[in-house]
């Protein structure tokens, strides 16, 4: 008997060098309308980057990165 499980989404941000798991709002959103979601928490997700899905722990990790702004000159 083939026995088919529907893994969980995880989404992770780093706050201040300290990653925080986000649990998944809803299951029928895209990963971009998640960080949207979020983003209402987190302003700086509004320019982050979405990576992932990897494989970990029987969960489909996303990740939600920033981007580092540097100095001009």
């Amino acid at each position: 008997m083939l026995v088919v499980n529907q893994l969980e989404r995880k989404f992770s941000y780093s706050v201040k060098g300290q990653n925080v798991t986000l649990p998944d709002p809803d299951r029928s959103m895209s990963p971009e309308a998640v960080m949207n979601f979020y983003s209402n928490t987190y302003p700086e997700l509004i320019s982050a980057k979405i990576t992932g899905p990897e494989i970990k722990n029987d969960a489909m990790l996303y990740s939600f990165g920033t981007a580092v702004m540097g100095t001009k000159g």
